[in-house]
């Protein structure tokens, strides 16, 4: 069942999951353009840097050279597109993060198309991590290892046409003509939302976000 709610409860929500631990993982997930990059965003920020993190899942898309050599670069994005088990592994350090240590998290850049390693450093003393992605929920691989990271996980489920009309023109932002833009969000991006949407039910919450 999906629930609407405000970006404010969301926040806090989010805070409330930090209450007298010393560190939580919350996954947001959700298809292609639903917003989860907005929305964790915005709850980091409005944590404050001493609070919370953003580390998105997208640090660990494969390639562009890895993807040509596999013959995989026309469907980048795809759950076979991503270094799973590094994903996994990087969350596990983050759950059993020592005092004192720093562990750096890789972000993705969407001028380049490219990860770029070591990017984002992960603090001890930082009590709530946010990773965001599309496969959080995956059964297959190394994702359950990731899932089991999460002390919750949300699962953004706008309006389809919205999110469609969303992702157009973010492929348009990013450079790409108005009909590429709209064959890659109805192509290689639906297929893997049908996919993504069949994962909702194992989510701790599925959510409309109000004014997002």
């Amino acid at each position: 069942m999906t629930t609407a709610v405000h970006l404010g409860d969301l926040i806090s929500s989010a805070a409330a999951l930090t209450a007298g631990r010393h560190r939580a993982v919350l996954g947001i997930t959700g298809a292609p353009g639903a917003g989860k990059s907005t929305v964790g965003s915005r709850i980091v920020d409005a944590l404050g840097p001493e609070n919370a993190v953003l580390v998105p899942m997208d640090g660990f898309h494969l390639a562009n050279s890895v993807l040509l050599a596999m013959g995989l670069r026309q469907v980048k994005g795809a759950i076979q597109t991503f270094d799973d088990a590094g994903y996994a592994t990087l969350l596990q350090r983050i759950c059993g993060q020592r005092p004192g240590e720093v562990i750096y998290a890789p972000s993705f850049n969407r001028d380049l198309e490219e990860p770029i390693a070591g990017s984002i450093p992960v603090r001890a003393e930082v009590p709530l991590v946010v990773t965001e992605g599309n496969y959080l929920l995956a059964e297959s691989g190394a994702w359950p290892s990731a899932r089991a990271c999460l002390m919750e996980s949300w699962f953004l489920d706008p309006d389809r046409a919205c999110r469609h009309n969303w992702l157009i023109a973010r492929h348009m932002d990013y450079g790409k003509s108005a009909e590429d833009a709209r064959s890659w969000a109805l192509g290689s991006d639906e297929d893997n939302a049908r996919l993504i949407k069949s994962m909702a039910h194992r989510a701790d919450r599925v959510l409309r976000v109000k004014g997002l």
